[in-house]
Order: structure tokens, then sequence, then C-alpha cells
């Protein structure tokens, strides 16, 4: 399970107090979540006008900056292409995985001071993802962009001896250049019609020079012949081709072009290539930006909503609950029981919820608990790695 849910519970005589009382309730009697201290330092509270319009934003943000820790985390998967299985080890905060990150949280006082008010910490954190996602746009669009157009080439390069680029397969001496009278085509012929080809093509049109057709080359359905006629003749082979169901290929061999297209490939592979490395790099750095300053934010609304929850002086216990999926809806229970004397109208709420409890409905006041709880899912990927 990479979910967490992170809780407060006003101090008791002590904050250890309420730490052992949770610890206790959920896992000395029913061990029913892994749990751990999540600590907040002391921050400026400022005024209350202040808190209850900050709470809002964080919520927004919060919001945002998933977003773009998901964004990288995607696009890092889409990089990596055959690589996916390498993509959890590329995920770290800090040089750590994610779970230990979280669990082991301390507050990065020199990215976000706490000398600062709580408004102007949710502005850096704000500017600083604002950047990595824009910055995230401009190389996702230029790697793309080469990506795209590296794989039309490919395309055209692969496939069907009736669709390919025949560029890589044809070579100089293959074809009569440079005459007034002659030229040599190039037909797709079905494996099974090569023996049809043989006999009939030095009378598909007046003017074929006899034996002078060759198999140039072969895929699992078909081969390339060149045969050499008079130009006049042209328009009668290619009608007569099509009516014995052979393909005559429009293609005139020019060197030049050729060489540019292979040229052309190497290019964009080549670049391809080189920006491969700095590109995750970049994703690597930055994943583990977006994804601290995401659970900076957490720890900023733990503590806005505590504030805003259990008054003044600041007395909470911020937690970490790592529960299974088995043990969810017991711990909600038990969590409920423990905290339900905070706030009786949550416990209300709560309570007729599951009373109801119709699938598919999803009343946006369940969220809402007596104790201050957020979520946070570590799974940054659409897909099992």
């Amino acid at each position: 399970m990479t979910e967490f849910w992170l809780v407060s519970a006003p101090g008791e005589k002590t904050c250890q107090q309420t730490w052992d009382k949770m610890m206790v309730a959920t896992m000395r009697t029913n061990n029913l979540s892994t749990n751990h201290k999540f600590n907040i330092p002391d921050l400026k509270v400022g005024t209350l006008d202040v808190l209850v319009g900050l709470s809002d934003e964080l919520a927004k943000l919060d919001s945002f900056v998933e977003s773009v820790v998901k964004k990288v985390a995607q696009y890092m998967a889409d990089v990596l292409e055959d690589s996916r299985d390498k993509v959890q080890e590329n995920l770290l905060a800090n040089g750590v995985d994610l779970v230990t990150y979280i669990t082991r949280f301390q507050w990065d006082m020199a990215k976000y001071p706490i000398k600062q008010s709580l408004k102007n910490i949710s502005e850096i954190i704000a500017k600083q993802v604002t950047q990595i996602d824009n910055d995230l746009k401009s190389r996702a669009s230029a790697y793309n962009n080469l990506k795209g157009n590296l794989q039309n080439l490919e395309r055209k390069n692969a496939g069907s001896l009736l669709t390919r680029s025949l560029a890589d397969i044809v070579k100089k001496e293959d074809f009569v250049l440079d005459s007034e009278y002659l030229i040599t085509m190039l037909v797709v012929v079905p494996k099974q019609g090569y023996g049809d080809w043989q006999k009939a093509y030095e009378t598909l049109a007046e003017m074929v020079v006899p034996r002078s057709t060759n198999l140039l080359f072969e895929d699992h359905d078909s081969g390339l012949f060149s045969v050499t006629l008079f130009r006049k003749a042209l328009d009668d082979f290619r009608h007569k081709a099509r009516e014995n169901k052979f393909t005559v290929r429009d293609f005139q061999y020019n060197e030049a072009e050729l060489i540019a297209d292979k040229e052309e490939m190497t290019r964009l592979s080549t670049d391809k290539k080189k920006q491969f490395g700095p590109l995750v790099r970049w994703l690597k750095v930055n994943f583990s930006e977006a994804f601290i300053a995401w659970i900076h934010i957490k720890a900023l609304r733990v503590f806005v909503e505590s504030v805003l929850r259990y008054g003044l002086p600041v007395n909470f216990q911020s937690m970490l609950l790592q529960p299974t999926k088995k043990t969810m809806k017991k711990l909600r229970e038990v969590l409920n029981d423990l905290y339900k004397h905070l706030d009786s109208s949550a416990s209300a709420i709560i309570d007729s919820a599951m009373a109801i409890d119709i699938p598919g409905l999803n009343l946006s006041t369940a969220e809402y608990y007596p104790y201050v709880y957020y979520k946070i899912d570590c799974n940054m990927l659409d897909f099992k790695v």
C-alpha cells in the first residue's frame, strides 16, 4: 500500500500523550496501521482571517502540485519507453524512495524559511512548481516532436513493401539510369504469384526488355522485382500489371534524395540519444523537487487546519498512518471513536454516511472527520510497474 493518512489531534497534557493514545488504539490493540510522527516546525501563525483564506488557497495549490508531480512521473515513464520497470527507481525524493522520505519527513529550512509568513511560504512553493510545470511543457514538446519525426521516418522504413520507403533496399546498379528511351520500374509481387510474374512480365506490354527482371528484396508476404521497359510502354504496362494483381511502385532513383533521407534518420536518432540523458536527469531532479514541495504543502495544510480547528496556542500532534487495504474501514472507525469528542457534527456526518452507504454515492461531506485528515498517495503512475 502506498497510501498514507496524515492526521492531527490536539495535544493533551503533552503531545506525547496524544501520540501514545493513538498508538495504543491503532497498533498495540489492533495492529491496524504503521505509524510515524510527522514533524512540523513552529511556523508563524498570523491572523485568523489570513488562515481562513490560506486554507482555501492551499487546497487548490495541493491539487495543482500533485498534478505536476504525477505529470513529471508519467512523462518519465513515457521517455524511458521500454525500460518502464526502471521508472520507480528513478522516482526519488531527496535521494530516497518516497515512502522513506514521507515517514522521515523533515522540514527544509533552506528552501522554505520558517521565519517567513505562511502565505509567503505557499507563494514560494507555487512559483517553484509553476516553473517546473512550464519547463516540463517546453521540454516535453521539443522531445516529443523529435521522437514523432523519428517514428514517422522509421514507419516509412518498415511495414509492407506496398507502402514502405525503398531507400535502404535498392542500389544504383539495380536501375538503367540516364536513358532517353529505357526506364526501370519496381513491382511488388505476392509470394504465391512469383511463378505468374516470371511467365507474364515480358508480355504485360509490347516493349518490355526480355530477362530484365530481378528479385531485389522479400518480406513475409511479397517480393520487390525490378523490370526494364521502354518509356512509351509505361502506361500500358501499369494497367496490365494491375489487372494481374502486380503493384507498380512509383519510384525514381535519386541518389541525392536517398542520401538525404538516410542522413535525416541518422541525425534524428543521434539527437534523440543526445537529449535522452539530460532529459531523464532533469525529470529526476524536478520530480524530487515537486514531490518535496507537495509534502511541504501537506504539512502547511495540517498546521493551518489544526490551528483553525483546535485553536491557540498551537498545540497538536501530527501523525502519519499507513493502513493496509483490509484495515482501512476498521481504522477509520477506531479514529472516529478516539476523536469524536472533538467535533460532534463531524461524527453525525460520518454516521449518516455510513448508514446510507449507497454504492457509487460520493458524499463530499464524508471526507470531513472530527480530526484533521489528508490523504497522501505515493502511487504516481497510471500503470503497475
